[in-house]
Parts: C-alpha cells; structure tokens; sequence
C-alpha cells in the first residue's frame, strides 16, 4: 500500500468511527458555536442553500457552527490574519461574515 493509499485508509476509518459516536454523548460535552470555523470546515449549518458539514465557504461565517468544548464558546476570540478584526463566538447565528 502507498503511503497516500495508508493515509486515506486512515482517515476514512477516523471518519467512520467519528460518525459512530452517540450524538447525546458528544452534544453534553461540546456545544454549537457560531462564527468560529474557517472556511470548509464547519460541522454543520452554513445558511440557505447549503447541505451541511463543510459546507461554509468563509472563514469565520456566522451563519456556521462548529462544535467545542462546553463553556466556552462564548469566551473564544479569533483574530482573523487576513483583516486583523477580532471576532467572538456566539451560541446563536450571527449576522457577520455572511457570503454575498
């Protein structure tokens, strides 16, 4: 096996495992936070017209959630490299960083 073909063996065995975890469990633990994900890497919820995970396709969009860890969404700030704005996660869906 190539190293190419191990390593998306790998991942596609992590993705499957991840998937098989019980919602309830990683719901008590985490929380949804709005505005925190980059680009393509939301976990779900990215607006009108899209499906869901990976979806979002602006850093920081507020309309995106990503899920962390309970407690601390609130208090996350992120400075975007590109602009210099510091942004702050919300528990609900945020007006910013929406795409035209």
């Amino acid at each position: 096996m190539s190293k190419t073909t191990t390593t998306l063996a790998l991942a596609a065995s992590v993705a499957t495992a991840i998937a098989g975890l019980s919602t309830t469990a990683h719901a008590q633990s985490n929380e949804k936070c709005y505005g925190v994900s980059l680009a393509g890497e939301n976990d779900c919820a990215a607006g009108p017209g899209t499906t869901c995970a990976g979806t979002s396709t602006v850093d920081y969009q507020g309309n995106a959630w990503t899920f962390v860890p309970a407690g601390t969404c609130e208090t996350t700030s992120i400075t975007d490299a590109a602009d210099g704005v510091d942004r702050m996660g919300s528990l609900e869906e945020l007006d910013r960083d929406i795409p035209a």
